[in-house]
């Protein structure tokens, strides 16, 4: 199992859906082909934050090349307009130096490559003052988009700009596309992938109606929104009209009575997020093709997105139906899509509605969305719900921001109303390891064409450039959104006076990050976190204390995401007893952290942190010279979190330069304790104290450091131990994965687990074995 793909139960049920063009999430946001039928057992998992296979949406890759750390290339024999080869015999080295800044083509593209395991970008090995300077968005500059003349003294949610399109690309910017494409590397590389992806959908068949019992008919749902998109897009470039012709097949389908039942629920009103990504869907369709569509077709598409749609909108703000929860007190992904959807969907024909449908919801869903969806960043910018689920939920937030934007002129407070939403952003960057996410608890359904390219609306119009300069290099940026949220103004690099550690405090997560380097992919990183075992729309682990770990270009420690979203009762509750709690991956004992007596931790956890920082920052380089005293510390009182227990602490630093890591913890407790690590890695136990794990050809010794008296390493499967209640359905298998565990009896103890990444030139001599300091007293100089 490798951390990241998408998980099947032992009796082959996929917790996301059966389509004929599925695509199984990982950590990373991507995903895993599959067909609409499923082997019962083994499930096709999992590697710690790894996609098994690409999805269509990166078909063209950062800077023109696909490979492994060597370089290896995309295999298309074509030479790309930034002059980049991908000739399968050229030979590459992406980490060459940068000679020049003259060639802004060439030089525009800092990633000069995309790691083929986990899909980071491969960054240079220069010093670039004139590129690498800090962020910035250079005013008046000649690669800007020209000014929207739409500009309404008084804006209205239904007072919308009179020429078409008006969802998120007006006009002006499809007029001024075509000569930016020419000028800026980003946007060439994801002009073609996103005509190559609409090429590719134009053969299929339409999507195949697939209900997956509970999760209903998501997946359909936002793989005909990907579609349309794409072919949208494509009608536009190329001004072809077999674009539309395509699209007019998807949209006939889904409302045909051959797809889903032949009354007004063919869209699953009881699952909300279907509904609503269908509405967006109908809404650009019907924006976007609007000169090539007959006055019977937009009549149609209408009908069809009222019916279908907007009408069980109104329906829930009318109240009195059972399946508008999502309105209330829902600070998440369901409350941002639910609004966005049927916003886009009645902006789109607003005006050209007769039944008032559109015009009703609208005075609706904006103040809805205000008190709830842009709530879900909390105060320190992490999303209530997980890592993965950040994405669903900015998704939905920053098309409903940039619709309202582009046809009324305002966001009405989407973006401002929470100050603290920008922070978002930083959340983001930070919980983006060198290898993948920190993504703890559930990874989600499929992503399809929802991705982290908020980050460029963001940084566009909160005046973060950083965040836009972060994502363009993602393998996810290629998709229609990036070429309307992206400012080709954008200079500078988002590494440069970046800091290598952030304290996330909000007491809901209570997270870190320290890391030795933003664009390093051999870097040293650990992600850690405390937090309340409750309040995260029941999408979270009990898993105070877990941590993830990458080095040397590879995830050692890792998360195993979701359990099946189809398991009885998996999310009907978040109390102590719940069904949830008793499936390995969500358990404590399916975590990186501490586990006493067998027992699950307690979901009133309220544990406090402290921390501290050198503060170390990245320059105008991509290659870093760390001082020697460069470190970063972060601890937990984690008593609150556990049963049996007077007092469980955990703490995490870097040592020696960023080199070496400390895990801490210091345990009383009357019952058994286990220290736990999930790992892909191959582990050998060298002794009692010392283990070595290989993965991806690289080491990483794990040793303890003045251990309790018989404490020793073992090798566990990753499964329930006996004892632990039994859940309503057996647990998924987890193939791939060991556990690395130290077993302790009852009482008072410290345990130092040292980590020390193999380093190429490193001697054993150059590695530090850290003395003994209680974790009340740590500092910044504790350690020296």
């Amino acid at each position: 199992m490798s951390y990241g793909a998408v998980p099947q139960n032992n009796s082959g049920r996929s917790p996301y859906g059966n389509t004929d063009l599925a695509y199984t999430e990982s950590s990373t946001g991507f995903i895993n082909p599959r067909g609409p039928t499923k082997k019962k057992g083994v499930s096709p998992w999992i590697k710690f934050g790894v996609p098994v296979l690409i999805v269509v949406i990166i078909a063209a890759v950062v800077g023109g090349i696909l490979g492994s750390k060597a370089g290896k290339k995309d295999g298309s024999g074509s030479t790309k307009s930034d002059g980049s080869s991908s000739d399968p015999d050229a030979s590459v080295d992406p980490k060459a130096p940068i000679q020049t800044a003259t060639d802004i083509l060439v030089a525009g593209r800092f990633a000069t490559a995309t790691q083929s395991k986990y899909m980071i970008p491969i960054y240079p090995s220069a010093t670039n003052t004139v590129l690498f300077v800090e962020p910035t968005i250079a005013a008046g500059s000649k690669k800007a988009w020209p000014e929207d003349t739409f500009k309404p003294s008084n804006p209205s949610p239904t007072q919308v700009r009179e020429d078409r399109p008006r969802i998120i690309a007006p006009q002006y910017k499809w007029d001024a596309l075509p000569n930016l494409i020419r000028s800026d590397p980003y946007l060439q590389t994801w002009n073609d992938t996103i005509l190559k992806n609409a090429t590719d959908y134009m053969s299929k068949q339409p999507i195949t109606y697939a209900m997956d019992g509970d999760s209903g008919i998501l997946d359909n749902a936002r793989e005909f929104k990907m579609r349309i998109k794409a072919f949208g897009y494509a009608y536009h470039m190329t001004q072809n009209t077999r674009w539309v012709d395509r699209a007019w097949e998807e949209i006939q389908h889904v409302i045909s009575d051959d797809f889903g039942p032949a009354n007004d629920t063919k869209w699953n009103p009881t699952h909300f997020l279907d509904t609503a990504e269908f509405s967006a869907a109908f809404g650009i369709a019907y924006d976007w093709m609007y000169a090539a569509w007959t006055d019977d077709q937009k009549k149609t598409i209408r009908e069809g997105l009222i019916e279908y749609g907007l009408k069980h909108g109104a329906a829930v703000y009318a109240g009195g139906t059972t399946f508008g929860w999502w309105t209330s007190n829902i600070t998440g992904n369901w409350n941002c899509v639910c609004n966005g959807g049927l916003t886009i969907g009645a902006l789109a024909i607003l005006g050209d509605d007769t039944t008032s449908t559109a015009s009703g919801l609208l005075g609706k869903t904006i103040d809805n969305a205000k008190a709830n969806c842009a709530l879900a960043v909390m105060s320190d910018g992490s999303w209530a719900e997980s890592p993965n689920y950040w994405y669903f939920g900015t998704t939905g937030h920053a098309e409903m921001s940039s619709a309202l934007l582009t046809a009324t002129g305002s966001h009405y407070g989407l973006l401002d109303v929470n100050a603290d939403y920008w922070r978002t952003g930083t959340f983001h960057m930070h919980v983006y390891g060198p290898t993948s996410l920190f993504d703890y608890g559930d990874h989600g359904p499929n992503k399809f064409s929802t991705t982290a390219n908020s980050m460029m609306l963001y940084g566009d119009l909160l005046d973060h450039p950083e965040f836009i300069l972060h994502q363009r290099d993602r393998a996810d940026s290629a998709e229609p959104w990036s070429m309307f949220w992206y400012d080709p103004a954008v200079a500078g690099a988002y590494w440069s006076n970046q800091k290598l550690d952030h304290f996330f405090e909000n007491p809901r997560v209570q997270w870190a990050a320290m890391r030795s380097s933003w664009t390093d992919d051999d870097a040293l990183y650990i992600a850690i976190k405390a937090g309340q075992n409750k309040g995260h729309q029941t999408h979270n682990d009990l898993d105070v204390g877990d941590f993830v770990l990458d080095a040397l270009g590879t995830r050692w420690a890792g998360e195993l995401g979701s359990a099946d979203y189809l398991y009885p009762q998996y999310f009907a509750s978040q109390e102590q007893n719940a069904e949830r709690w008793k499936w390995y991956r969500k358990a404590t004992v399916g975590q990186n952290t501490i586990v006493v007596n067998n027992g699950n931790q307690n979901v009133e956890s309220a544990p406090t942190v402290k921390h501290d920082t050198s503060d170390t920052a990245q320059g105008s380089s991509t290659v870093l010279s760390i001082p020697k005293d460069s470190t970063a510390f972060w601890t937990a009182d984690m008593t609150s979190a556990y049963f049996d227990a007077t007092s469980v602490k955990r703490g995490a630093r870097m040592l020696n330069g960023r080199t070496q890591i400390l895990l801490q913890d210091e345990i009383t407790a009357t019952g058994t304790i286990q220290w736990r690590m999930h790992t892909n890695a191959t582990v050998a136990l060298d002794s009692a104290t010392t283990a070595t794990l290989s993965l991806d050809g690289q080491v990483l010794k794990v040793s303890m450091v003045s251990p309790p008296d018989g404490a020793e390493f073992v090798k566990l499967d990753p499964v329930r131990p006996a004892g632990m209640p039994e859940p309503l359905e057996p647990d998924q298998p987890n193939p791939g994965v060991t556990v690395l565990a130290i077993n302790l009896p009852a009482g008072s103890h410290t345990l130092q687990v040292l980590f020390n990444p193999q380093w190429p030139g490193m001697k054993e001599s150059d590695y530090v074995v850290p003395k003994t300091v209680a974790l009340d007293s740590w500092s910044l100089r504790s350690h020296d």
